[in-house]
């Protein structure tokens, strides 16, 4: 498979999972309102150096997971129920979620650079979801595990996640004052991407009975 296709798909599989407003892209945006886009894409990079790190050992587990399909499949089973009960919780603690507005601080660019190292770190939901990609993408043929390979999709992951937090700082003045921008269109928004992953999981599991 094309490295460019490699790319490009890191680059998609990393939108999508930055795609709904969370923690990280809505402190962006926040902080690039506060203090300009400058910190806010400082802060944006930070994120990206931890999500080529968490995407890069996501790969290497996946390779790992490729060669023992009888623990996929195990794991497989124990994501869908994972997925399944993050989509429940995240729907149901929307319904009754109460609207706040966090306040951006004033930091240099230095710390806003590390900050956004510490919140990218403390997601570890990219692990799993990107290890989870991989397997899927590989057993469909479109990437393998060769060392090329790995790394070309995961600068594209990264390049994806940066593409989106790009977009927050850019845009998100125009669109603060929307429905979709807040905590309970986020905690909606996580469910039924969550749920999605859960759906394809579950039919991953079907092809394999």
């Amino acid at each position: 498979m094309s490295i460019t296709v490699v790319f490009f798909l890191g680059l998609f599989v990393a939108l999508i999972g930055v795609i709904p407003p969370g923690l990280l892209n809505m402190t962006a945006a926040r902080i690039s309102l506060k203090e300009g886009p400058g910190r806010g894409i400082t802060f944006s990079s930070g994120v990206c150096l931890v999500v080529f790190i968490q995407t890069y050992i996501a790969a290497i587990f996946a390779r790992y997971l490729s060669n023992r399909p009888d623990i996929v499949e195990i794991l497989q089973r124990v994501a869908f129920v994972i997925f399944v009960l993050i989509t429940i919780y995240f729907l149901v603690i929307a319904r009754n979620q109460k609207e706040t507005k966090v306040e951006a601080d004033t930091r240099s660019k230095r710390s806003r650079f590390f900050h956004g190292m510490l919140l990218s770190a403390l997601n570890v939901f990219p692990i799993p979801y990107q290890a989870y990609m991989t397997i899927t993408l590989a057993s469909f043929g479109w990437m393998n595990f060769e060392k090329t390979s790995i790394v070309t999709y995961v600068t594209g992951a990264a390049m994806g996640t940066f593409v989106m937090l790009y977009f927050y700082i850019f845009f998100f003045d125009k669109i603060k004052d929307k429905k979709f921008t807040s905590q309970k269109s986020m905690n909606y928004s996580i469910g039924i991407i969550t749920g999605i992953v859960a759906l394809v999981t579950f039919i991953n599991i079907l092809k394999e009975l």
